[in-house]
């Protein structure tokens, strides 16, 4: 892995896959992305899901597709998120597909490397503000309110604890809770013309999800300051890897295929003490960041009954400047 300011990328083959679909829980080696521990069914691109808010079963669109197999002893396994709309925002359906596919590699004896991968265009815009249950917290009261907030703190959690080693691959924008996903991975492969950037406070809410140390933990203070509270920068690729937000960069369209020839390269370690090295490291960087972080929920509640909050989404919305008054 080259570091910042290190020799040009490497040679690299093209990846291309097909991404099967399970119909029910457990066929074959490839499976939709929620996992084989999951009893719940798929049918037709769609999963039936029960609404916590109303008790009723729902069917939500399915927009996670795991392939698994690939790669040196076929260790090497795909997470593929894309709404096919070009923004790939992180609906609370996204965010439970996205956290069940994590977990349905916690008994997966053979894989031993995961590139996360978004849409062509965007790794992830970030929270959806538009989708009808996120917009249902306005109303929610203070305990429901709290519940729906762990959603995003259990993807990333869910994406940090995996034993095996993690890659994102980001085409075109990564953005807000998107980039918050991309930290709580291993490894960051990017396209050298896409950017990541962290809105929240521009929204009148804190940066959440755990994802201050564990951007901390990346780029230092200074950075993690720089770059969550100037909520309106852009962190373009070769700014990032600078900063060491990034490990590696990639020709526009192929930070898959880098992330492939990285996943490679790791596949072919032996597995058991790649994963223990990963679990060390971790619980050495990160051993206090639950301690540092446990009221960001709480704090991300607190900042959403405000009324600068209220204004930030409002002019996120109408396309216009916000008007902050601290109140």
């Amino acid at each position: 892995m080259a570091l910042p300011g290190g020799p040009a990328l490497p040679v690299v083959r093209q990846y291309r896959y097909v991404a099967s679909f399970s119909r029910g829980a457990c066929a074959g080696r490839s499976s939709v992305g929620w996992g084989c521990h999951d009893p719940r069914q798929h049918e037709g691109g769609r999963s039936r899901r029960l609404d916590w808010t109303t008790g009723e079963a729902t069917v939500a669109q399915q927009y996670v597709t795991t392939e698994r197999g690939l790669g040196p002893e076929g260790r090497i396994a795909v997470v593929t998120f894309d709404r096919h709309d070009g923004v790939n925002a992180l609906s609370p359906d996204a965010l439970r597909q996205l956290t069940d596919a994590a977990r349905g590699f916690e008994d997966d004896p053979v894989t031993s490397v995961v590139v996360l991968r978004g849409g062509p265009r965007a790794f992830s815009a970030g929270f959806d503000l538009k989708d009808p249950e996120g917009r249902s917290r306005a109303d929610m009261n203070l305990g429901d309110l709290r519940r729906h907030l762990r959603l995003g703190p259990r993807l990333t959690r869910a994406w940090h604890d995996m034993d095996q080693i993690t890659i994102a691959a980001i085409e075109g924008f990564c953005i807000g809770g998107g980039a918050a996903l991309a930290v709580a991975l291993d490894f960051r492969v990017m396209a050298r013309d896409a950017h990541i950037r962290v809105p929240e406070i521009g929204l009148g809410m804190n940066m959440s999800w755990q994802s201050v140390p564990r951007m901390l933990h990346l780029i230092g203070p200074a950075r993690t300051k720089q770059a969550v509270i100037l909520a309106d920068q852009r962190i373009p690729a070769a700014e990032a890897r600078e900063w060491g937000l990034v490990e590696e960069l990639a020709e526009p369209g192929h930070a898959f295929d880098v992330a492939m020839a990285l996943a490679e390269k790791v596949a072919a370690q032996p597995p058991i003490p790649t994963a223990m090295t990963k679990q060390t490291v971790n619980r050495l960087t990160h051993a206090l960041d639950d301690l540092a972080s446990h009221m960001d929920v709480d704090q991300f509640a607190l900042a959403s009954l405000t009324d600068d909050h209220r204004e930030g989404v409002d002019a996120f919305l109408q396309r216009r400047k916000p008007r902050f008054l601290g109140k």
